[in-house]
């Protein structure tokens, strides 16, 4: 996991949390954090993750037929 590092300056606390947040959903730890917010059945825990490899998986083959495009 990498470390997320914010500086705040000229106490922009505003500016930093709104960075902070960004860099967090960036990275996958905003939506990380809500989903170990509660117990996730083992179920919806296989699910959540089929969907996921659904939409990498198509996300991938719309690349590579842009890459055939060109």
């Amino acid at each position: 996991m990498r470390v997320l590092k914010v500086e705040v300056f000229d106490n922009q606390i505003e500016a930093a949390l709104k960075t902070l947040k960004k860099q967090m959903q960036k990275d996958g730890t905003f939506q990380e954090m809500k989903r170990r917010a509660f117990y996730e059945k083992p179920s919806v825990k296989r699910k959540r993750k089929q969907a996921q490899a659904r939409k990498k998986r198509r996300r991938a083959l719309q690349r590579s037929r842009s890459w055939d495009d060109d």
